[in-house]
């Protein structure tokens, strides 16, 4: 019993925490960037970094929320540390930031909607090139198991509708 009560409560962290990423990505949006926020979560669970996108407002086609908070989170925590971490974002990780975080060392990644839906989302709208490469395929090439959570189901009405607000769909 007290398993599935770890499991719950656990959950139902990981919920509140890719919650916190939705305001992230209604933050992102507001600083006129596209819609995705992530924040990176402690062995303890304490929030430790939290970032929105910033690849308009920057001018950098690489300032995804996950990769620049990899290039965060690694200037301040060794690999070591980073492996015990969690690092949650609003929609499932591109490649690139899969990449990034597969470098940095994370241990674990939540998120809260597939790419796939994303896609589904948002087309063929030119701000948001999706690649037909889920981050499981690329996390599972490298040298080290990442623990990969997602998508929440139970979140799904939330986080679709900042995408649907955003893309006009």
């Amino acid at each position: 019993m007290s398993e599935q009560l770890a499991g719950a409560d656990a959950r139902e962290r990981d919920q509140k925490l890719l919650l916190r990423t939705a305001e992230l990505a209604e933050s992102a949006v507001q600083h006129g960037n596209t819609p995705f926020g992530a924040l990176l979560a402690g062995p303890d669970g304490a929030v430790l970094l939290e970032q929105e996108n910033i690849e308009i407002s920057e001018h950098d086609c690489t300032g995804h929320a996950e990769t620049a908070l990899v290039r965060h989170a690694s200037k301040l925590y060794s690999r070591e540390f980073l492996s015990n971490c969690t690092l949650y974002t609003s929609v499932e990780p591109c490649a690139m930031c899969a990449g990034a975080i597969y470098w940095a060392g994370i241990g674990r990644v939540v998120f809260g909607m597939s790419e796939n839906r994303l896609l589904e989302l948002t087309g063929d709208d030119p701000r948001n090139p999706t690649m037909h490469l889920p981050c499981h395929l690329v996390l599972a090439s490298g040298q080290r198991e990442i623990v990969l959570e997602g998508p929440f189901p139970e979140l799904r009405e939330k986080l679709e509708a900042i995408h649907l607000k955003y893309w006009g769909k």
